[in-house]
């Protein structure tokens, strides 16, 4: 599969959809059995505010996940991806009553190379009104 965006078509400034993603406990139980990952900060209420957190958190990789999802739904291929990274900067902190939601935007910050045909794209990742993922890029293979 390729990407489906051109990148003739695109130009620096190009704005990606963006979306929000819901984060519940019971996804990320299901996380931390995919993953491996059982710290019980992102399962156990009483444990994370004895850790001093404020409640249970997302995973950091969950967290990443959800927002390179707005890059993979705009190119129509995750092998487009061909590099990714981040800077964490607050947790998404997942209340049990109401759960939280991971907002992400994007947009082309550049051309980098005309003959690999790659772009980087630049995303915003917010969680209760607060970034919590900084310096997030990637660097994308468009068709």
């Amino acid at each position: 599969m390729a990407a489906k965006v051109a990148y003739a078509d695109v130009e620096v400034g190009t704005e990606l959809l963006a979306s929000t993603f819901p984060v519940d406990r019971e996804r990320l139980v299901r996380y931390a059995g995919a993953s491996g990952d059982f710290n019980p900060i992102h399962w156990n209420e009483r444990f994370a505010k004895e850790v001093g957190l404020p409640d249970v958190i997302a995973h950091g990789m969950f967290t990443m996940a959800e927002a390179i999802r707005v890059v993979t739904d705009w190119t129509g291929d995750p092998a487009a991806v061909v590099e990714y990274g981040v800077r964490f900067t607050r947790p998404v902190v997942v209340p049990h009553d109401k759960g939280a939601s991971i907002e992400v935007s994007g947009k082309v910050a550049a051309k980098l190379d005309d003959e690999a045909r790659t772009v980087r794209v630049d995303l915003t990742v917010m969680s209760a009104g607060q970034k919590v993922l900084g310096m997030s890029r990637a660097v994308v293979r468009l068709a």
